[in-house]
């Protein structure tokens, strides 16, 4: 059975019957949160590139592009997988989730452990391929991702928590590059943070009222009606700090120019958002793969013309 809030008709309903709720475990039915895992990773990468006085237009930048690309697919799985593990029983009391793998029982709890532990295995792979910090920096990221699960147990702010976790690719992409960390990458750090914070408080709209019932707490429950509000000003940080890091980084005044595109998207996203509708949140959350494709081609070209 395809999730409430998958797109139908992909491949992997074509696929092997017997590997179907895996790849829906990995939430390969879900493309939106590779991507929203990948851009941050594509912008530190860029600006890693630019800090080390060139544009990333080198067959090195490609091969970490691949790298961080396939990552992203990776460690998503890995992430969703273990959420899932710990939200086995929320999952089963929640509309738009009860039909997860592990909740409507396609996939046990056991299974899933040995399908978590393979592709940490294979991120680990990944992961060795970069330089010692980037290294450093992707095995301190799993303490993040380990607490994840539980924060919508003890604080409205879950959302918080996965901007942290979710961006963190733009650190390491930043030092896979440039091999240091920098005011750049931390600037660059708070602004995909408060891009997340958005993203995912539009998200959770969704759930108000199961997540009420089953006692989750989120940005979306803690700011009710006023949600749209505290979005915009998410966003409006977001686009400030980002170009904020690309100036830092010497992109010159053309950057914001190139940027707008990606700020006037989040604009339309305020304004489009309805927050009593979970088809219209749905719709624009899954719109930031757009927006991060805009804030991507910005960081590019600023890079390539400097």
């Amino acid at each position: 059975m395809t999730p409430a809030d998958a797109i139908s008709n992909t491949w992997v309903d074509r696929a092997p019957v017997e590997t179907q709720a895996y790849l829906r475990l990995a939430r390969l039915d879900r493309p939106i949160g590779t991507w929203l895992l990948f851009w941050p990773c594509v912008f530190g990468l860029i600006l890693g590139a630019v800090a080390d006085g060139r544009a990333f237009t080198s067959r090195h930048d490609l091969w970490l592009l691949v790298l961080f690309g396939l990552g992203a697919i990776v460690m998503r799985g890995a992430g969703c997988t273990f959420n899932d593990i710990v939200d086995r029983d929320i999952d089963a009391k929640v509309a738009r989730t009860r039909d997860r793998p592990i909740p409507s029982g396609a996939v046990s709890v056991k299974q899933a452990w040995i399908f978590l532990a393979a592709l940490c295995a294979v991120g680990l792979v990944i992961l060795l391929q970069l330089n010692w910090l980037a290294i450093e920096l992707g095995v301190a990221s799993l303490a993040l991702v380990a607490i994840y699960p539980f924060m919508k147990r003890v604080t409205w702010w879950p959302q918080a928590w996965l901007g942290l976790t979710f961006n963190w690719g733009a650190v390491m992409g930043y030092a896979a590059e440039s091999g240091r960390i920098d005011a750049t990458v931390i600037v660059l750090y708070a602004g995909c943070f408060f891009w997340t914070l958005g993203y995912d408080t539009i998200y959770a709209l969704q759930d108000i009222d199961d997540d009420a019932l089953a006692g989750v707490k989120s940005t979306a429950r803690l700011f009710g009606r006023e949600a749209k509000r505290f979005i915009v000003m998410f966003y409006a940080a977001s686009f400030a700090l980002l170009a904020t890091a690309g100036l830092a980084a010497h992109l010159g005044p053309l950057f914001l120019i190139l940027l707008l595109p990606a700020g006037a998207h989040l604009v339309w996203q305020a304004r489009e958002l309805d927050i009593a509708s979970a088809a219209s949140a749905l719709r624009l959350f899954r719109a930031n793969r757009n927006a991060g494709a805009l804030a991507a081609a910005a960081f590019f070209v600023a890079g390539w013309l400097q």
